[in-house]
């Protein structure tokens, strides 16, 4: 244990531990064949979680270490570009219909928050906290700032609402029997963000394209139409 301590203090060993429990897990999700429980994301969040309470690291030492792969999501989200300008054709194609599923969605994704929330007795500033949900992490938590949540607590919801969506989409698509990549793909991106399109590209390219589309969008028109809302709701 001391020597593991010890390693602790070098960045490269938290970069290399979460990169070998990653695909420790991915490699146990397509081992399962795809089974919602055994989401990579959520295995390798479980798994580096005992690792750090069985060694007594805290999340602090982990994140300082890590951080190089915490950067690489600003590229990551800008590699996006990519498949959405191969799938451009399309986008042009759906312009109407993912128009109308952006808005309708993200309402729905907040309405849904304040009505459940006034309805388990939740106060206004959990309630608050958990309406971005839906959007990245950074827009999320700005938004909830500037309204009068609780960022941390909504950094936690994003992460629920992320692993939640990737880990349950693909069943609820059988049972609705929803087959379209395009919709698919844009219903991932929409309510689970960058863990969302993240499992919407192990669908397809088309998916995953439109995933990244909606989640880039849903930030700007939640921003937009959060305030609208919380002016028209009634605590």
């Amino acid at each position: 244990m001391n020597e593991f301590l010890k390693l602790a203090q070098y960045p490269a060993t938290w970069i290399a531990l979460t990169g070998v429990v990653y695909l420790l897990a991915d490699k146990l999700y397509r081992l399962s064949r795809y089974f919602p429980l055994f989401n990579p994301v959520l295995v390798s969040v479980l798994l580096l979680i005992a690792i750090l309470k069985i060694t007594g690291v805290s999340y602090a030492t982990y994140f300082a270490g890590a951080k190089p792969i915490h950067l690489l999501l600003g590229p990551a989200t800008v590699a996006l570009a990519i498949p959405l300008y191969l799938n451009l054709a399309k986008m042009k194609q759906y312009f109407i219909p993912v128009s109308i599923a952006l808005l309708v969605g993200a309402s729905v994704g907040i309405v849904s928050v304040f009505i459940l929330g006034q309805w388990f007795g939740l106060s206004p500033m959990t309630i608050l906290s958990f309406a971005p949900k839906s959007c990245t992490t950074p827009i999320a938590m700005a938004l909830s700032q500037e309204h009068g949540g609780l960022p941390a607590l909504t950094a936690n919801a994003v992460i629920v609402a992320g692993i939640a969506g990737a880990a349950m989409a693909v069943p609820l698509f059988r049972l609705c029997r929803i087959q379209h990549e395009v919709a698919q793909g844009f219903a991932l991106g929409l309510a689970s963000h960058g863990v969302g399109t993240a499992r919407a590209f192990q669908i397809s390219d088309t998916a995953g394209a439109f995933a990244g589309l909606a989640m880039g969008f849903n930030g700007v028109v939640t921003a937009l139409i959060l305030p609208i809302l919380l002016a028209t709701w009634y605590w």
